[in-house]
């Protein structure tokens, strides 16, 4: 039987930072974990350094997955070394350990506990990819080179307790490059066209994009309205749950000007925006460009925002699991972030996320996985692998 907490420390304890993304050490100890159970796992890798682990990933009737790969730590600011995997107080602690190397271990345990008790996991398949953190290069390289086919999947994604995910907003990733007309700054603005102003110009129109709320459509309207009520209860912020019907917006980078008595002649906008149902990604880019004339503009990331059925198998399953394990109903939900089931429900899967951790410190200080979670789901991967066996 697998001490799914001492796996979760020992998965922390392998770094697999990205940048730069080195999941080969990470990757290699989980091929052995899965190899001892009989599952005869493979290494496929993306690019140098960029391993992923599969196993049964053609012709399963589940597919289970995960990625290995974590943003980086800087430990000056932590009360515990963030590489360390340290056990106590009832969780497990380290960079990594709700985004989501507790999710691979609980899937791994899942796995081993089903083989221990006589189950053939041929039509299980499991999947731990490079580059989730940076735009899911990893699940990108197996659907493309066909190492897994399309069933019904599971990714160990932190989500909150009880509320499998089903869907996420869409993403627009760019970069303008801003061009103005250089000047002396004491005539500005009777003369001169500054970059940098232009740049300003850009994300007021984008916080007033903010402002309007978006119809998600008959489908997914009761979702949404549950999902507002557990982001705000999660998170502990009234009123945070609009997000989900609007465009969310992050200038998070942006350099520009030569000095300061120079009307500005260039200026470097990096833009993220998450866009929820409803929100066409050609169409806001359309009006981007159209609010940015004098800037060259690169689309770096799009895609538009993806959900499952709530009448497929894979909800019904896991939200059977999740009652039977922890006595009361699920509520599903979809989704603030991004993720790799995008790029699988894309390709065919049907997809799911459900996981353990604390949505509170997830890319933070003193990242941490309660080990009660953890537990929890093991048990209830077990019952989503035994309705598929």
């Amino acid at each position: 039987m697998i001490d799914v907490a001492r796996l979760t420390s020992q998965l922390i304890a392998i770094r697999s930072e990205n940048p730069p993304g080195d999941t080969s050490a990470c990757a290699e100890f989980v091929r052995d974990q899965l190899d001892e159970i009989g599952l005869d796992p493979q290494i496929s890798m993306k690019g140098p350094g960029r391993e992923n682990v599969i196993a049964h990933g053609r012709g399963a009737s589940l597919l289970l997955c995960g990625h290995l790969d974590v943003v980086p730590a800087d430990r000056r600011n932590w009360s515990c070394d963030p590489n360390g995997g340290e056990i106590r107080d009832g969780y497990v602690w380290g960079r990594g350990a709700t985004d989501m190397k507790g999710g691979c271990a609980a899937i791994i345990a899942a796995c081993a506990a089903a083989a221990d008790h006589g189950a053939d996991l041929g039509r299980i398949g499991v999947a731990f990819v490079a580059d989730e953190e940076t735009g899911g290069g990893g699940i990108q390289h197996l659907i493309r080179t066909s190492l897994i086919s399309p069933c019904d999947c599971l990714i160990a994604e932190p989500t909150p307790e009880g509320s499998p995910c089903l869907g996420q907003k869409g993403l627009i990733r760019a970069r303008f490059s801003f061009s103005g007309e250089p000047g002396h700054a004491s005539l500005y603005p009777a003369r001169g066209t500054s970059a940098v102003m232009e740049a300003l110009d850009l994300i007021k129109h984008v916080q007033k994009l903010h402002e309007r709320e978006f119809d998600p459509g008959p489908c997914l309207e009761s979702v949404i309205a549950d999902s507002e009520r557990v982001l705000e209860e999660v998170l502990a912020v009234p009123g945070l749950g609009t997000i989900l019907r609007r465009l969310s917006y992050n200038p998070g980078k942006i350099e520009g000007g030569e000095k300061a008595n120079i009307v500005a002649e260039r200026c470097d906008l990096e833009l993220d925006l998450r866009l929820p149902w409803g929100c066409d990604p050609g169409r806001l880019m359309a009006d981007l460009r159209a609010h940015a004339p004098r800037a060259a503009v690169e689309c770096m990331s799009s895609s538009t925002p993806s959900f499952t059925d709530p009448g497929e198998r894979i909800v019904e399953q896991i939200c059977g699991a999740i009652e039977s394990v922890r006595g009361r109903p699920a509520t599903p939900i979809v989704q603030w972030a991004a993720s790799d089931a995008r790029a699988l429900r894309l390709a065919g899967f049907p997809t799911v996320e459900y996981g353990p951790g604390d949505l509170n410190c997830i890319h933070g200080l003193d990242e941490r996985v309660p080990i009660r979670a953890l537990v929890e789901a093991v048990s209830i991967y077990g019952r989503l692998i035994d309705a598929y066996l």
